[in-house]
Order: C-alpha cells, then structure tokens, then sequence
C-alpha cells in the first residue's frame, strides 16, 4: 500500500520542458554547438550535471560544461514569467490531499525556479516536504533525490508521479511505482521503456485526479 507522493515539478506540474530547451539550445549555440531540439527535449527531466555531456560528449562537458549551465540558467531565468501550471496540476495535488496521504516535491530545478513554480501552483499547504538536488549528491536518473525525498516524509512505499523517461528510470531504480503524465511531450513508448509495459500513463494531472481510482493511490482512502 503507497504511503506517500513524490510529485517531479518540471513537466509534470508546470509546463517547462519547452522552455528549457529553448534555453538549452540558445546556450548551446553560443558555445558554438548546434543541438538539435529533439536530442535536447530527450535529455530533459535529468539534472544539469548530467544533460551536458549526454547531449554533446564528454569533451564539451569537461571544458565548457559550467559556462553552458550558467548560461542556460541565465537564459532561464529570463522565462520565468511565462512558467504556467499544467492542466489540472494543483487539483491533482489537492485531490491526493484529500485522500490522506503525504505528498513532497522531488525536484530536479533549482530553489528559485522552483519558488516560480511553487508560485503558479499555489499548494505550499499540501506539501509536506521538498527535496532537491542540492540535497543529493547524484540526480535523475539515478535515484538518489527519490530516496532522500522518501525519507523527508517518513514514506517506506511511495509512489511517483512523474513525466519523463528519467523519472521513469530513477523509479525503477528505487524500486517505486511510477505514473507518468504526457505533459512532458514525451512518448508512450519512451515513459515504458524506462517504466516499463505496465506503466501507467495518463494525459496531464487533470486526467490522473479523475482516474487516481485505478492507481495505487486511490484504492483506499487514508483518512
């Protein structure tokens, strides 16, 4: 029985992925690198520390991975004001909310651009606790940030909800059931690569808070 929600934030409750790569891609273009947006929208989800070197090799990340993620940074930070919820996101939480179990943020961002996003959603009453990767010492997909995430709110088997093939994977890492969104413009077939045949994939939050029945997460209320 889930004990808890880990909910990802990019993606899945705010509309970012795009927005990333475009500040990606900008970055990238600066240095003089040409990323096409599809390899970069692939990479999405994971954290900084990684995306360099999977989109463009070890040599880019060694000599210019820091310039590149603090120009993307600066890059991103020009867009904040165009962070929007996804469709249905602060319902979903609330919705989870009502049926008694903790829920805590497992973000892959940065604090401020979190504090954008916690801003649009406005549901810092239902979370009780945030992890990020400045708590860990490896990100997506590696399930460090799930696991440290878990323990903030004493869960033993929660659950993750999700949009990318990195969550997906950190999931099975971690050895928790994962539902993923399609929010993140990702596939079906590339959430059950990592998440497997079985996992559940559901338009956007608004469509999750309708069918949370069919889910580990509403099969029995908690309170």
């Amino acid at each position: 029985m889930a004990d808890g929600v880990l909910l990802d934030v990019d993606g899945t409750l705010v509309d970012t992925v795009y927005l990333h790569v475009v500040a990606w891609q900008q970055a990238f273009l600066e240095h003089d690198h040409v990323i096409p947006s599809a390899r970069l929208h692939a990479a999405i989800g994971m954290g900084g520390d990684r995306l360099v070197a999977w989109v463009a090799g070890d040599e880019v990340e060694t000599h210019k991975g820091d310039m590149l993620r603090e120009r993307w940074e600066v890059l991103f930070d020009g867009m904040l004001d165009r962070v929007r919820p996804t469709n249905g996101a602060a319902d979903l939480v609330r919705t989870i909310k009502d049926h008694g179990l903790p829920i805590a943020f497992a973000s892959s961002g940065k604090d401020k651009h979190l504090a954008a996003a916690r801003r649009q959603l406005d549901v810092d009453d239902c979370i009780d606790a945030i992890a990020t990767t400045d708590d860990v010492e490896s990100s997506k997909p590696d399930d460090d940030l799930l696991r440290v995430t878990a323990d903030k709110i004493h869960a033993g088997a929660p659950v993750l909800i999700g949009d990318s093939p990195w969550d997906a994977s950190a999931a099975a890492k971690a050895g928790m059931p994962v539902l993923l969104v399609r929010t993140g413009g990702f596939s079906d077939a590339a959430l059950r690569e990592q998440g497997g045949a079985s996992a559940l994939i559901f338009d956007d939050p608004a469509d999750l808070a309708r069918r949370l029945d069919e889910t580990p997460l509403g099969r029995e209320r908690r309170n």
